[in-house]
């Protein structure tokens, strides 16, 4: 197999800037929430927020960075224009040794962009405009590329556009067709409610491993207690790796819960990438042999290293920070 992890996801470039909380309320955003805009609105908040950070993102496309920063091999499928966003993203993505097919024309459509405003909280809130990402439909996936990565790793935010859901299914089918796992993150809670019977049935019967947070989860069983949440989740018999914050983490399965410590972050300058990065390091682990408690702790050390930075890639080598015994 050629690749440890195999992505797929909304190819994005993150526009990154640090504002007051008056500025969420002056430009009606929901604090901590993604929400997806149109080119109109995303030229409004862009000029709103003055000076910023640009760099490539999409929360798959940032797990196959950490992935590959761990030293493990990754590939990731997404869809860029030839713009200048497009060859930046598609450069980044290949200086980190993250295989990438593009960028290439589409029509005019501009490659995507996330306008994230990180308040003095470290609270992320983004507006993400799709733009081409969202064309991403099955015969973009490449069905060697899938065929050749241990697991397969998929955005919940995705199931946002028809053709890209279809693209997902044809992913997994082709996955599992070949023994390979497959996994899901849930991306965020509206995402969550925007899809619920979807992510429900997935879980169920594709998903192999799922990644979330405590929101996410209490949203997708519509429970209001997370130990309860996690029952309905050992129900399904799925591997499951759940955030919990500054709580940590919670390795799920069938026949255990096993809890998992925040690493110390040395400062918490911006949470924009954690889940990504969490999930970065805990499929290191699962495609490397390691443990469940060691998966899981890879994962935050992983994350504490991206909170400590502006952006949602590591900035250290990862492979630098693995620990020399559990």
């Amino acid at each position: 197999m050629q690749y440890d992890v195999v992505g797929i996801g909304n190819a994005l470039v993150d526009v990154i800037a640090h504002a007051e909380d008056t500025f969420i309320g002056e430009h009606g955003l929901v604090k901590g929430s993604m929400t997806l805009i149109e080119t109109e609105r995303a030229v409004e908040l862009y000029r709103a927020l003055g000076s910023a950070v640009e760099m490539s993102g999409g929360s798959a496309a940032n797990t196959m960075c950490g992935v590959a920063s761990f030293g493990g091999t990754a590939a990731y499928i997404g869809k860029v224009d030839g713009d200048d966003l497009g060859v930046t993203f598609g450069h980044d993505m290949l200086a980190v040794g993250v295989h990438f097919v593009g960028p290439r024309p589409q029509d005019d459509i501009p490659t995507g962009r996330c306008i994230i405003v990180v308040t003095p909280d470290a609270q992320r809130t983004m507006n993400t405009y799709l733009g081409v990402s969202s064309l991403l439909s099955p015969s973009d996936i490449d069905e060697q590329i899938v065929a050749n990565g241990k697991v397969l790793y998929m955005e919940g935010y995705l199931f946002d556009r028809p053709e890209a859901k279809e693209a997902f299914r044809k992913a997994a089918s082709i996955a599992h067709a070949n023994d390979r796992l497959v996994s899901l993150t849930l991306s965020d809670s509206f995402c969550v409610h925007r899809h619920r019977p979807d992510f429900t049935s997935l879980v169920s019967d594709e998903v192999d491993i799922l990644f979330g947070n405590e929101d996410e989860l209490l949203s997708l069983y519509e429970v209001s207690s997370f130990d309860d949440a996690v029952e309905a989740l050992r129900a399904h018999d799925t591997l499951a790796a759940i955030t919990r914050g500054a709580a940590g983490s919670v390795v799920v399965t069938a026949d255990e819960v096993i809890p998992i410590a925040a690493e110390r972050a040395i400062r918490v300058l911006d949470t924009t990438g954690a889940g990504d990065l969490y999930a970065s390091g805990f499929l290191y682990g699962i495609t490397h042999g390691l443990t469940l408690s060691q998966c899981g702790r890879l994962g935050s050390i992983a994350a504490a290293e991206v909170i400590n930075h502006v952006g949602p890639r590591p900035l250290d080598e990862l492979n630098s920070l693995l620990p020399t015994e559990e």
